[in-house]
């Protein structure tokens, strides 16, 4: 997949606010293809973290194969993916 990311940077970064492997490359794409600030005009919006329901947190850590997740709280589920602790 890193070969048909155009922007890495942007993949990156959005990778570590919790965007989705194909949502991050999809963004960053975009924004290749045009600029940034445009992107970032016509993109949705995802809740924080803080507006998940657990449900949804272990969903996600479980994505991210964070370790001890079903054990975790509330708090220390958004820490863990925060951190991107694995």
């Amino acid at each position: 997949m890193a070969d048909s990311i155009k922007d890495p940077e942007m993949y990156e970064k959005l990778r570590e606010e919790g965007n989705s492997k194909s949502k991050a490359a999809a963004i960053s794409n975009a924004a290749a293809n045009s600029s940034r600030s445009a992107v970032g005009r016509k993109g949705g919006e995802h809740g924080s973290y803080d507006d998940w329901t657990v449900d949804e947190l272990r969903k996600r850590a479980a994505e991210l194969d964070v370790e001890g997740r079903s054990s975790m709280n509330k708090d220390e589920l958004i820490k863990a993916l925060r951190e991107g602790k694995r």
